[in-house]
């Protein structure tokens, strides 16, 4: 039922106003006619967007937002609502604009005769193979909502591995911004006063102190043609990376570096388990699996990994022989796999080994931050104890000679 303001006039030609819920607009029309009105007007109420939402429409839906929208599809359905009527009622309270967008024209299309999996489908932006597989086999199974139940705990440990490792990456980035602003704050406000300073003195600097306004002298003199440099580095890195040598040589960096690359790689085969246990579980074929998990990553590294260890699959070799033979995949990963295919609880195994590589990352992560801690504080200690030594020397020497 969808509610309408209606203004029509009766029989002796007054205005009346009103609110009533009603199928239609044109079944509205037709209580009023019944009531004896003459209709001027029906107008359907809708709900009005916040401003905030109106300003720009965000097409990026994160984990978070596709788990939420799995966990209250979940919860409808279990509770007898059809997937029309969840969507529609989902799609009321939907933040993301383009999400909502795209709730409607799926609510659309299942009106007009689609199904639920070929509905979503048309929206790999939102609804990528992984979900749009998992939706088939629960509509064919006849289990949706608990396909859409693992869907949702699939999406809320994604997020949760993701937000671990972007904030692993984020702190050495942070401690490197850290320590130039200390730099660029002395360069800018403290070396200058006592340039003044010593000019007033007149004396013969101490060695260090010269050798330190030269390095100052050399970095004040040549600050533009660091900056430019720096951002030619960065539009270099940025274009090399769009191409397919440029892509694959930063894609073998990422995992050869000693301090991202094993948290990177641990993470993925965390999430690599994690998702063939949740296809497996929905009755998604082997091969199919392997497709849409080469379809989850960027790094073409492990993408190649993935799609060659599909062509063993496809050759006839057992699931954990088929990743044996890429070189790529942990030897424990590939006989915990054995072990699920031999006793045939292949989704339990890759459940519990999801669980160990993730909280492998949490203590990689944990290690690298007690490690960059004391560096951070040696470093922007060291930075500080050398200016101070060679703005203050000449003024200690000076002390000594009175």
């Amino acid at each position: 039922m969808k509610g309408y303001k209606y203004i029509a006039r009766d029989s002796s030609g007054q205005r009346k106003e009103g609110f009533k819920e009603s199928p239609s607009s044109n079944d509205l029309l037709g209580w009023l006619r019944e009531q004896g009105f003459t209709p001027i007007s029906v107008c359907e109420i809708t709900l009005d967007v916040p401003k905030k939402h109106q300003m720009s429409l965000r097409r990026r839906i994160k984990s978070a937002e596709a788990a939420a929208l799995c966990w209250q599809l979940t919860t409808m359905l279990e509770g007898g609502v059809a997937v029309p009527s969840a969507l529609e009622a989902i799609s009321e309270d939907v933040e993301n604009p383009h999400l909502r967008d795209v709730l409607r024209q799926v609510l659309e299309k299942m009106n007009k005769g689609e199904t639920f999996s070929g509905s979503v489908s048309k929206f790999p932006e939102v609804f990528n193979q992984l979900s749009c597989a998992m939706i088939l086999a629960g509509e064919t199974g006849g289990n949706l909502p608990e396909i859409l139940r693992r869907l949702a705990e699939h999406f809320d440990g994604r997020d949760k591995l993701t937000r671990k490792v972007k904030g692993a990456m984020f702190y050495p980035i942070f401690v490197l911004v850290f320590i130039v602003l200390i730099v660029i704050f002395i360069m800018a406000f403290i070396i200058p006063r006592f340039r003044v300073i010593f000019a007033q003195i007149g004396s013969k600097l101490p060695a260090f102190t010269r050798g330190f306004m030269g390095f100052y002298d050399i970095l004040h003199d040549n600050l533009l043609y660091i900056i430019g440099g720096a951002v030619l580095i960065v539009v270099s890195v940025i274009v090399a990376s769009k191409t397919k040598k440029g892509h694959h040589f930063f894609s073998r960096l990422i995992l050869g570096n000693p301090v991202f690359g094993g948290i990177v790689k641990q993470a993925f085969i965390s999430t690599f388990c994690k998702t063939m246990s949740t296809l497996v579980t929905a009755g998604v074929s082997v091969l199919d699996v392997f497709d849409i998990l080469s379809g989850m990553t960027n790094n073409d590294i492990i993408k190649s990994s993935i799609t060659r260890a599909r062509e063993c699959l496809v050759g006839g070799l057992s699931i954990s022989l088929s990743m044996a033979a890429v070189d790529f995949f942990p030897n424990m990963v590939i006989r915990m796999i054995r072990v699920g295919e031999e006793s045939g609880s292949l989704s339990a195994v890759l459940e519990r080994t999801s669980d160990h590589y993730e909280r492998k990352v949490d203590s990689a992560i944990t290690a690298m931050t007690s490690l960059l801690e004391p560096i951070m504080i040696v470093t922007v200690g060291a930075i500080v104890l050398v200016v101070v030594l060679a703005l203050y020397l000449p003024i200690f020497t000076m002390s000594d000679m009175g």
